[in-house]
């Protein structure tokens, strides 16, 4: 089964789908690894853990290209969603960008509605396209599936530019275009959140941000709102950059003494696979 049809059978079936969000190799296997049937590779963490920048349009398509090669190998059959920012030029860069991640192993791509170069969804300094060439985007998004077979996630961030009601205008736009999730960005009040999933017919994404512009809900609320997807874009990645500065503090000179590692040194090679790598070395081992 392709990965788009493993993220379309998630979509069918009963119940909201939880997403941590990865951002190389290593967070995609420990999510798979975790059980969740779904992951997204957020640009935001993607743009940190590969560059140490923000993500202000800074990072390049063969990069995150290349990320999305390597998450989509190590997450273990799951569906993984790309961040495709803004399809990284006009409609016709849209298109590769969908054929690409789909070649790449993507069950879907996302495209947004920014002007270039895009921002954060929930940072400040934001603009959007006009609602036409965001339509033709996505129509053109749409159209590129003939040639792969991947989902498409239309993102507006309308709703911080423009108002709620002209953002929800660009979601319709985007489901009679063909998309197939769609993501209104940051709406500011549970009662935003519950009229955009009231009003689509398409399958809805949460974003959950802590300290962001949307309240931060239990997975069931989510569910009764109408949300099928709840992404966690940073989570793993603000626990691991916590957890790296508390074991870099303890290692200074002027600490008592050095923190001991989170988990041993011998945990941490079954998470990178020694165990099963040593299992398939025996098989070809001359003289066995």
């Amino acid at each position: 089964m392709t990965p788009a049809q493993k993220l379309r059978d998630l979509l069918a079936a009963p119940g909201i789908q939880v997403m941590p969000g990865c951002f190389d190799a290593l967070s995609a296997k420990l999510i798979a690894d975790a059980g969740f049937k779904v992951t997204f590779m957020s640009g935001f963490a993607v743009s940190a853990a590969r560059l140490g920048v923000p993500d202000t349009g800074l990072i390049s398509f063969g990069e995150m290209l290349d990320s999305l090669r390597n998450c989509c190998s190590a997450a273990a059959g799951i569906p993984l969603i790309g961040d495709g920012d803004t399809g990284y030029g006009n409609a016709l860069n849209v298109q590769r960008t969908v054929v690409e991640y789909a070649r790449a192993g993507a069950a879907a791509v996302m495209i947004e509605d920014q002007v270039s170069p895009k921002k954060c969804g929930h940072t400040r300094g934001k603009d959007v396209i006009s609602r036409e060439e965001a339509r033709l985007k996505i129509r053109a998004a749409a159209d590129a599936k003939a040639d792969a077979d991947i989902l498409i996630m239309a993102r507006t961030d309308a709703c911080a530019v423009e108002g709620f009601d002209a953002a929800l205008a660009r979601c319709h736009d985007f489901e009679d275009e063909g998309a197939d999730i769609i993501f209104l960005e940051a709406p500011t009040s549970e009662d935003q959140m519950r009229k955009f999933c009231a009003a689509m017919s398409k399958p809805c994404m949460a974003n959950m941000v802590p300290g962001g512009k949307t309240p931060v809900l239990p997975h069931a609320q989510l569910e009764d709102i109408g949300y099928k997807l709840a992404l966690y874009p940073v989570m793993l990645m603000s626990a691991a950059i916590s957890a790296m500065q508390a074991s870099l503090a303890a290692l200074r000179p002027d600490a008592n003494s050095a923190q001991p590692p989170a988990i041993s040194f011998t945990d941490l090679q079954k998470v990178v696979g020694f165990p099963a790598y040593w299992d398939r070395e025996e098989r070809y081992r001359a003289g066995t």
